[in-house]
């Protein structure tokens, strides 16, 4: 049996999920319950009472929990945190512990956070279980900290006046790489504890990640380096930025003031991975989000999960308009509306503004609405509808629409019918995702006609299904 942590964070999710697809024994670990799942439970590292239950029968524990959220203050919730999970997997019969630490020398000029990190791994240690701890500097992928930081000012800010620690350098390590590392842990001989400093190919500044991203966003930035700015004044600027990321951020901030570069060499010899370069992370980075919305199957739960809530809200870099409805239809029934969507059926409201936008279009070089369909209820891949293209259909389940008219950025529709009981329950979901400031600018520009057009298409296909 193998427990996960943190099993609703970042890291851990996508552990989780890896581990799962190789067919392991996983129990994950989480502090409050979401959702009805038999294979997670309750247990918070602050009430060792609770830790018992999740560690029985454990042989492999990730530790993947840090209190840097917390505010004032986390270094000590750290320390508790620590002992508290040790000592219950002493007692437990746990085999090992495999922790995701901090890159960066020991040292007593390392920032609080860096060195909060360095200490939960001795403590972990101190248990007397064997430990394997991995430290690790930026990590890329979608959802990670320091690479939604880097993706909120690259895409506000065409002009960045940046401090002196973006030049500061750092070995940053994908995200799939970084799992393939834990994943090997769990497995490898083990005869004494160990600490790995684990990072991609490349040595390279926050600077050279921005610059880089920018590139493969197709976006024009400039950095001024101003070296006046402190890791404080930055932290200031970056609430105004991007509030959602501000009070972890300067934590991470003030971690940047040294370099987080492997020196330890001992994860080359002992695994059997070749990590990738920064350019080649950033690239899966951005894949994996294109990924997370095209791939089909996503009735299933995890899927629907990764889009968020009903209503306007965001995933990664995407803008998303959530609606649903429920109808008193089967499955084929439901879909059938959405099977004739465009053409001579039209949209199912506001055609004339449909036909408006598909004029503008066709003005600045765009296909317009003059494409029409095919055939009038039959679909297949790559058909066009009107300004669409049909990227994905699984009748009678899900049509994905990628938008074909000029935009600054991208944007697909996708209508998913999921039955439950006899009845239907569809979901339309409009994506967007904005290149830059003007591609921001422009989805909330629209937003409140998008509002109407999207709200008035799914009542219509719902007046159609009955």
């Amino acid at each position: 049996m193998i427990l996960v942590t943190g099993v609703t964070g970042y890291v851990g999710g996508i552990l989780w999920r890896e581990l799962t697809r190789a067919g392991r024994e996983v129990r994950g670990m989480t502090r409050k319950l979401s959702e009805a799942d038999s294979r997670i439970v309750a247990a918070d590292v602050l009430r060792p009472e609770t830790l018992a239950p999740a560690l029985e029968g454990v042989s492999v524990a990730y530790y993947l929990i840090h209190s840097m959220g917390a505010g004032r203050g986390f270094e000590e919730l750290d320390r508790i945190a620590a002992r508290n999970f040790g000592d219950a997997a002493m007692r437990a019969g746990v085999e090992r512990i495999i922790y995701l630490g901090g890159l960066g020398e020991s040292a007593e000029e390392l920032s609080p956070h860096l060195r909060s990190r360095q200490e939960a791994g001795e403590i972990l240690r101190e248990s007397g279980v064997k430990v394997i701890e991995f430290r690790a500097s930026i990590v890329l992928g979608p959802g990670s900290l320091s690479f939604e930081m880097i993706r909120a000012l690259v895409e506000r800010l065409p002009v960045m006046v940046a401090p002196k620690w973006v030049s500061v350098p750092a070995q940053p390590i994908g995200i799939e790489d970084l799992v393939d590392y834990l994943v090997h842990a769990a497995s490898m001989p083990l005869e004494r504890n160990h600490i790995f400093e684990i990072g991609g190919a490349d040595q390279v500044s926050y600077g050279g990640l921005m610059r880089e991203y920018a590139r493969q966003r197709g976006l024009r930035r400039w950095i001024i380096k101003a070296p006046v700015l402190t890791p404080y004044l930055s932290s200031l600027w970056l609430r105004l930025v991007t509030p959602l990321y501000a009070e972890v951020g300067r934590k991470l901030i003030d971690s940047i003031r040294h370099p987080t570069v492997v020196s330890d060499r001992a994860a080359r010899f002992s695994f059997p991975i070749r990590p990738a370069g920064y350019r080649e992370a950033i690239a899966a980075a951005l894949q994996m989000e294109d990924e997370a919305f095209s791939t089909p199957g996503v009735g299933d739960p995890s899927a629907i999960r990764i889009r968020g809530s009903l209503g306007h809200g965001h995933y990664a870099s995407r803008l998303i308009d959530m609606r649903e409805v429920r109808v008193s239809a089967p499955a084929e029934l439901a879909f059938r509306p959405i099977l004739c969507i465009g053409g001579r059926t039209g949209w199912y409201y506001g055609n004339w503004m449909w036909r408006l936008r598909g004029w503008m279009d066709q003005m600045i070089g765009g296909p317009g609405m003059a494409r029409g369909r095919k055939h009038p209820d039959r679909i297949e891949r790559g058909d066009a509808l009107d300004c669409w293209s049909v990227e994905q259909y699984d009748p009678p389940n899900r049509l994905y629409l990628r938008a074909e008219m000029k935009l600054p950025g991208r944007a697909w529709l996708e209508f998913l019918v999921m039955e439950e009981n006899g009845e239907s329950v569809i979901r339309q979901t409009a994506i967007y995702d904005p290149r830059g400031l003007l591609g921001r600018a422009y989805w909330y520009l629209v937003y409140p006609l998008h509002g109407l057009v999207f709200a008035g298409m799914l009542a219509g296909i719902a007046r159609a299904v009955r």
